[in-house]
C-alpha cells in the first residue's frame, strides 16, 4: 500500500513539472505572437493614420470647393430670379444687375443670358464680345448640358470648358421659366455663370505650395467617379488613393489623393515599441510560474462551485415551474442605480425583446399611458418613500399601439450592506377590465344611437332644401319659396324680384387648379352673397356655377331698379375680389340677370325664365356686368333663336356654300390663287354673308362644320376647274381654333388626297401666336408635311413676335385690310406697310394685302414690293361659275 501511494504521489509531481513547463512554453508563444501582433497593429494604426490626415486634407479641399461652388451658384439664382420677373432684360439692366451681384469676393468670370438658347446679354462684355450670338444647340461643346439643363429645369454644371472668348472655366446652366401675358409658366432661355478654373483652384488650395498631399479630380461635367479627370497626375488613380466626392448640384465630382512621396513612409518611434514589448514579456513571463503553482488550488474551488451550481439549478427549475404555471411577471430594481430585473414573462407584459437586457427606470416609464404615467409613478414614489408597500393598476402603450392593463404589487427590502431594493409580480387584467368596459359601452351605445338617429332626421330634412357645398337653400327649396307666395304676388300684396348669377372664369378655375378650387371659390361666392343682401333677401343655389337671389317687397316702391342695380353691382365688385387657395390668389366674376315681374308669379317658373334671358345677355355684353330684362330683350333672344334653327337646317340642307375671291400677282395681275369665303344661300333672303351669321355660329359651335365644307367644297372645285380648262394654283380656306385642335383633322385631310401646295390654311393671328401651345404648333408642322400650306391671316391686329413666325414659318402674311386703307392719305401708314413686307421677305415669307379697294392702293403696294393683292378693286367674291367668266375676260384684256 505504501508503494502505491509513492507510486501516485510521484506521478502527479511529474504532472505538475510538465504542466508548469506546458504553462511556461504556452506563454512564451502567446508573448511572441503578442508581440508580432503588436508590431503589425503599430504598422497598421500608422497606415491608418496616415490615410486619415490625406482624407482629412483632401476633405478640407471637397470643402472649399463645395463652398467655392454653391456661393456662387446662391448668387446666380437671385440673378435667375429677377430675370423671371423681367423677362424683357435688356444689355444695360443686365450689367447693372450682375455689376451689382460680382462685388462679391467669388470666381464667377463672366455671365451671359441666352434666350432662345442665343448668347444676346453679357457681363462683363469687354473681352467676351465674341461670346455674344452664341447658338448653344449650334456648340458641340456645350449643347448637351444645355438641352439638359431646359429639360430637366434645374441647374446643370458643365466643364471645365473651353470658352470661344479664350480660356477654360466650369460652366453653370441655369433655366429660366418666366410667365407670359396668360400667366403659364414658359421656357425664356439659359443664363450661364462661367467660374474661372485658375480661380477656383486656387481658392480651393489646390495649387497651394505647402499642401502635402497629391491629388487628382475626376469626373468632368459632374459625371463622378465614372467621369474624365481634369486635375491632377493620372498616378494617384492607380495608387490606391483616398477617394471623397464633391457634391454638385447636378453630379459629382470625385478627388483621389495620396501623401507626397507615395504610401512607403517609415514608421515612427519603432525602437520605442521594441523596449515596451520587453518589458511586457518579462511582466507575463515572471507570473505565469507563480500561476501554475495556484491552478491546484483553483481546481479544487471549482469542483465545489459545480456542486453548489447544481444545488441552486435545482431550486431555480422548481420556483421557474411555479412562476410559468401561474403567468405572473417577476422583477426587482436597484434603488440607487436604478437597474431593474425583469424576468421573460415581464419582458412580454411590456413588449420588450425576452433577450434577458439590461433594463432600467426609463424602460418601465416609457410604456405607461400617458394618462396613467403621473398617477404609476406617484405610486411608486410613495412605496418608495413612506409605505414600503408597492400596489398600482395602469396601462401600457406598446410598439403596436395596443393597449395592456397591468396590475402590479411589491416591497421594498434592504440587505445588511446592500443598498435597498424592491421587488414584486405584475400581470395581465386586460381581459377583466375590457369585459367591464364593454359592459359600460353597450348602455352608452345605445343612448348615443337614439341620438344620432334624431340628428340624421334633421340633417335628413336640412340636405332636402340645401347644397351640401356651401349650405345655401337649393332648386327645391326655391321652387318652394316662389310656389308658397305666388299667391300673395298674384293678389297684389307683394312684388318680386329675382337675380340669377353665373360665376365668370369659374370653369377656367375648375379646369386648370381642380374640383377643390371650383368648390374653394363656389363656397366664396355663397359668402360674398350672404353679406351682400338683406336679412330678408332669400339666396340659392340653383346649380354648377349658379346662383339666385329673391328680393320680395310689399309693392313697387320698395322694389325699384335702382336699388336692385346698387345690389348688382355691389355684388359684382365683392365677386371679384381675390381669394387665396393654396398658393394660389385666385379671381372669379359675375354676370347677373335681373326679372322684375309681378304678373309672372301665377307662372313661378316665368320669373326664373326671364331673369335667364338677362343673364345670356349680360354675358355677351363682356361679363362682370348685369342685365334687365325687356320686351326688346325678349324680342332679340327670339330673333337670335330663330337665325340659329334655320341655320342648323340650312347646314342639313346644305345652304352653306364657298364664293371664291381671286388673288392676284402685285406685278402683272396674273391670278394666282383664290380665298373660299362661306356664304349662306337662303332659300328667302338671298346670298348672306357671315357678318349674318357667323356670331350665332359661334355659339353653336358649328364654325368648324362650315369650315369643314367650304374646305371639302374647295378641294373638288380646284379639280372640277381643271376640267374646264381653268386652272388655280391655290385656295386658302379659313380654319377656326377648335378644329386646328381636332386630332381627327389630319385623318380626315389624308382621305382627301390633297395635291401639295394646292390648299393653304388660313390662321388668324390672334388663334396662338406667341403662346406655347404644343398641340397646335404640332398639328400646323403636320399639315405642312402633307403639302397644306399655312399663311397668317389679318395680320397686324394680333400680337404675333419675330420670334412666333419664326418658330411657325407660314407660308404667307395676310395684311388686314385695317392697315391697307390708309396707306392712300398716309405716308406715316405707307412706311408701316413697307417695313411689314420687309420683314416678312427678310423671314422668306411672302406677303399678300387685303382690302384693296382702289387701283391706286394696287399701284401703291406694288411699288412698296408687296407679291399679292386682295380686294374688291381686282375682284369680288364669285359664285364658281363666275369665277371662270372673270378669268377668261381676264385673260383677254391681257392678251389684248
Amino acid at each position: 500500500m505504501g508503494e502505491v501511494f509513492d507510486q501516485k504521489s510521484n506521478r502527479k509531481g511529474v504532472w505538475r513539472i510538465r504542466a508548469s513547463h506546458l504553462h511556461l512554453l504556452l506563454a512564451t508563444i502567446v508573448v511572441v505572437a503578442a508581440a508580432a501582433f503588436a508590431l503589425i497593429q503599430n504598422q497598421n494604426v500608422f497606415d491608418q493614420k496616415l490615410r486619415s490626415d490625406v482624407l482629412s486634407k483632401a476633405s478640407l479641399v471637397r470643402a472649399k470647393l463645395e463652398g467655392s461652388i454653391n456661393a456662387n451658384i446662391q448668387l446666380v439664382r437671385g440673378l435667375v430670379a429677377s430675370i423671371e420677373t423681367n423677362p424683357g432684360i435688356w444689355q444695360e439692366e443686365f450689367s447693372d444687375l450682375v455689376g451689382s451681384l460680382l462685388t462679391q469676393e467669388l470666381q464667377i468670370r463672366h455671365i451671359a443670358a441666352a434666350p432662345n438658347l442665343v448668347i444676346q446679354l453679357i457681363h462683363p462684355f469687354e473681352g467676351n464680345e465674341r461670346a455674344i450670338g452664341l447658338d448653344y444647340r449650334a456648340n458641340d461643346t456645350q449643347r448637351d448640358a444645355v438641352l439638359q439643363a431646359r429639360n430637366s429645369g434645374g441647374l446643370v454644371l458643365a466643364g471645365p470648358v473651353d470658352l470661344v472668348q479664350g480660356g477654360q472655366g466650369f460652366i453653370g446652366h441655369f433655366p429660366v421659366f418666366a410667365r407670359n401675358a396668360m400667366g403659364v409658366r414658359e421656357f425664356w432661355g439659359i443664363v450661364s455663370a462661367v467660374v474661372d478654373v485658375e480661380q477656383l483652384y486656387r481658392q480651393s488650395g489646390l495649387l497651394d505650395d505647402d499642401l502635402s498631399i497629391e491629388i487628382a479630380i475626376v469626373g468632368r461635367d459632374a459625371a463622378g467617379q465614372r467621369g474624365e479627370r481634369f486635375f491632377g497626375p493620372a498616378s494617384i488613380l492607380t495608387d490606391d488613393p483616398v477617394t471623397v466626392d464633391v457634391l454638385l448640384p447636378s453630379g459629382t465630382w470625385q478627388i483621389a489623393a495620396r501623401p507626397k512621396g507615395g504610401w512607403d513612409q517609415p514608421v515612427p518611434g519603432r525602437g520605442q515599441l521594441y523596449a515596451w514589448l520587453i518589458a511586457a514579456a518579462l511582466l507575463v513571463l515572471v507570473p505565469t510560474g507563480i500561476m501554475g503553482r495556484l491552478m491546484d488550488e483553483r481546481q479544487r474551488n471549482i469542483a465545489d462551485m459545480r456542486e453548489r451550481r447544481l444545488e441552486l439549478e435545482r431550486i431555480s427549475r422548481r420556483l421557474r415551474l411555479a412562476v410559468q404555471a401561474s403567468r405572473i411577471g417577476i422583477w426587482e430594481m436597484d434603488v440607487q442605480n436604478g437597474t431593474l430585473f425583469w424576468d421573460d414573462r415581464m419582458n412580454e407584459l411590456y413588449g420588450y425583446p425576452q433577450d434577458a437586457g439590461i433594463r432600467n427606470y426609463p424602460f418601465w416609464a416609457r410604456r405607461l399611458h400617458p394618462d396613467d404615467k403621473a398617477r404609476a409613478e406617484a405610486d411608486f414614489s410613495t412605496a418608495m418613500r413612506e409605505t414600503g408597500r408597492y400596489y398600482s393598476d395602469y396601462r401600457l402603450v406598446l410598439d403596436d399601439g395596443s393597449i395592456r392593463h397591468i396590475r402590479a404589487i411589491g416591497s421594498v427590502f434592504q440587505d445588511e450592506t446592500a443598498p435597498p431594493r424592491i421587488a414584486g409580480v405584475n400581470w395581465d387584467v386586460t381581459e377583466d377590465v375590457e369585459r367591464a368596459e364593454a359592459l359600460n359601452m353597450a348602455v352608452l351605445l345605445s343612448e348615443a344611437r337614439n341620438a344620432e338617429l334624431e340628428s340624421i332626421r334633421e340633417r335628413i330634412e336640412f340636405n332636402a332644401l340645401h347644397d351640401s357645398l356651401t349650405g345655401l337653400p337649393n332648386r327645391r327649396y326655391l321652387d318652394q319659396i316662389v310656389s308658397e307666395h305666388a299667391r300673395a304676388f298674384a293678389e297684389g300684396r307683394e312684388v318680386a324680384a329675382m337675380l340669377q348669377i353665373d360665376l365668370d372664369r369659374f370653369k377656367e378655375i375648375n379646369d386648370t387648379l381642380g374640383h377643390a378650387a371650383g368648390d374653394a371659390m363656389l363656397v366664396h361666392a355663397a359668402n360674398v352673397l350672404r353679406l351682400t343682401v338683406q336679412p330678408t333677401d332669400f339666396v340659392a343655389r340653383i346649380g354648377g356655377d349658379e346662383f339666385v337671389i329673391v328680393r320680395r317687397a310689399q309693392n313697387a316702391a320698395h322694389l325699384s331698379m335702382e336699388s336692385l342695380a346698387d345690389l348688382a353691382a355691389n355684388t359684382i365688385v365683392r365677386l371679384q375680389e381675390p381669394t387665396q387657395f393654396e398658393e394660389h390668389e385666385c379671381r372669379v366674376g359675375g354676370s347677373i340677370g335681373i326679372a322684375m315681374d309681378t304678373d309672372a308669379i301665377a307662372d313661378p317658373t316665368r320669373l326664373l325664365v326671364n331673369a335667364d334671358i338677362a343673364l345670356y345677355r349680360a354675358k355677351r355684353n363682356g361679363r362682370n356686368c348685369f342685365q334687365f330684362f325687356s320686351d326688346e330683350l325678349q324680342a332679340e333672344i327670339i330673333t337670335t333663336k330663330q337665325i340659329a334653327d334655320e341655320l342648323r337646317l340650312g347646314l342639313e340642307r346644305g345652304e352653306f356654300v364657298p364664293h371664291y375671291q381671286p388673288q392676284f400677282d402685285a406685278q402683272t395681275f396674273d391670278i394666282i390663287g383664290v380665298e373660299a369665303l362661306a356664304r349662306w344661300e337662303h332659300p328667302q333672303k338671298g346670298v348672306l354673308s357671315p357678318a349674318y351669321f357667323l356670331k350665332v355660329a359661334e355659339e353653336l359651335d358649328v364654325v368648324h362644320e362650315i369650315d369643314s365644307r367650304m374646305l371639302e367644297a374647295a378641294v373638288a372645285q380646284l379639280g372640277i376647274w381643271e376640267l374646264q380648262g381653268l386652272h388655280v394654283p391655290q385656295a386658302s380656306v379659313n380654319v377656326s381654333a377648335r378644329r386646328l385642335h381636332n386630332e381627327e383633322l389630319l385623318a380626315g385631310l389624308r382621305k382627301l388626297k390633297i395635291e401639295p401646295g394646292r390648299i393653304a390654311f388660313e390662321l388668324v393671328e390672334s388663334i396662338f401666336l406667341d403662346e406655347h401651345d404644343d398641340l397646335l404648333i404640332s398639328h400646323v408642322e403636320e399639315l405642312k408635311s402633307i403639302g397644306i400650306d399655312v399663311e397668317i391671316d389679318d395680320f397686324g391686329t394680333g400680337y404675333a413676335s419675330i420670334v412666333s413666325l419664326l418658330k411657325l414659318k407660314p407660308q404667307r402674311l395676310k395684311i388686314d385690310r385695317q392697315l391697307v386703307q390708309p396707306i392712300v392719305d398716309s405716308p406715316a401708314q405707307r412706311q408701316l406697310l413697307g417695313s411689314i413686307i420687309e420683314m416678312g421677305h427678310s423671314l422668306g415669307i411672302q406677303v399678300l394685302a387685303e382690302g384693296v379697294e382702289t387701283m391706286e392702293h394696287a399701284h401703291i403696294l406694288q411699288r412698296l414690293g408687296c407679291d399679292a393683292l386682295q380686294g374688291f378693286a381686282l375682284a369680288k367674291p364669285m359664285a364658281p361659275g363666275e369665277l371662270i367668266a372673270f378669268a377668261n375676260e381676264c385673260r383677254l384684256k391681257k392678251a389684248s
